[in-house]
């Protein structure tokens, strides 16, 4: 049986704390859905898994066995979690994990997760700090600026669309636009918010 988005939500805040890994897993969880949507699967169940991909991270920061994300791997076990979203959760970093995405959901969530981090970058230069300001091509202009958000694996999320078989520009509208619909949450509402 799957959890619900509540329980996703209560299993994140228990173990992080930090507000920009929650708005995180915010925008991961809005990208999900809308490639939920876009391939006619569960945006629940796809919802879920964006929202707890990093959701031992703040607590088990070091990268590696005995960290993220394989600490996340044994609390999902411990707690009875279904084995596709602990695979899933396992999938978004095969360069820690070895575990390649393999489904359209774990390919959308290695595709995703990136993404919102250089997306959320892009907004937060912008005057305006609006998200909503924000264009395809105002990302694809700092895309080709690599040190501007320099921690956000350009080639992951190049990788991830080509996985799911959308091109680059098309996959960053997707994930602008899901983010954007939840602008205030991510406080990327604009600065006067």
């Amino acid at each position: 049986m799957y959890p619900t988005r509540e329980e996703a939500w209560q299993l994140l805040n228990e173990y992080t704390k930090s507000p920009n890994l929650i708005k995180h897993a915010l925008a991961v969880e809005a990208g999900m859905r809308a490639y939920a949507r876009r391939f006619g699967e569960d945006e629940d169940l796809w919802g879920i898994v964006g929202l707890i991909h990093d959701f031992e991270y703040d607590t088990y920061p070091d990268l590696g066995p005995g960290g993220h994300p394989f600490k996340g791997k044994e609390i999902l076990t411990e707690r009875g979690w279904p084995e596709d979203l602990i695979r899933a959760v396992q999938a978004h970093a095969p360069h820690i994990t070895g575990v390649e995405p393999t489904t359209q959901m774990e390919k959308a969530l290695f595709a995703v997760d990136e993404l919102t981090g250089l997306i959320t970058a892009v907004a937060l230069v912008r005057p305006s700090k609006d998200i909503r300001d924000v264009k395809v091509r105002s990302v694809k202009k700092k895309w080709k600026d690599k040190r501007f958000a320099a921690g956000a694996r350009r080639e992951d999320i190049e990788r991830g669309a080509e996985m799911l078989g959308v091109p680059l520009a098309e996959h960053i509208g997707v994930v602008l636009e899901a983010m954007q619909g939840i602008a205030e949450e991510l406080g990327l509402a604009g600065a006067a918010a």
